[in-house]
């Protein structure tokens, strides 16, 4: 015997649209976009990063550094008010956390690291550890 069932082509529209709906971030018009983007570059004794953090004071940004692995976090805050007179016409807040982590493929000696934050640049000088050379032994 068949089995009917009931055809309902909104509910697969419906499931289509809200798919992502929900797991995507969403920005309103307007509203700052939070992204820090990044540039690795190697060199022979060290490694370059340079990331674009606009907006941010040097005090809000936090940058760790673990053998091979590079983590830095910034704390975003703006305000914005509008006023006219005493009356208050407009005023926004908007505050929120940046973080990108890497890992590089060496080592890095953090104890001669540099960091310089100018116009809303961060740029690291992270030198590589010393390597453990190898030393071929005589017999005596």
């Amino acid at each position: 015997m068949a089995s009917i069932t009931r055809y309902r082509p909104f509910d697969e529209l419906f499931d289509e649209l809200s798919k992502g709906f929900f797991v995507r971030p969403f920005a309103l018009p307007g509203e700052p976009e939070l992204k820090m983007k990044i540039e690795v570059k190697e060199g022979d004794k060290a490694y370059t990063v340079r990331a674009e953090i606009p907006g941010v004071k040097k005090e809000d940004i936090q940058i760790d550094v673990t053998g091979g692995q590079v983590s830095i976090s910034a704390e975003v805050k703006k305000e914005k008010e509008e006023k006219q007179g005493e009356r208050v016409l407009h005023s926004e807040r908007y505050y929120g956390m940046l973080s990108r982590s890497f890992t590089l493929p060496a080592d890095v000696d953090s104890q001669t690291a540099k960091a310089e934050y100018k116009d809303g640049v961060l740029e690291l000088t992270l030198p590589k550890k010393a390597s453990a050379q190898s030393k071929r032994l005589t017999i005596t």
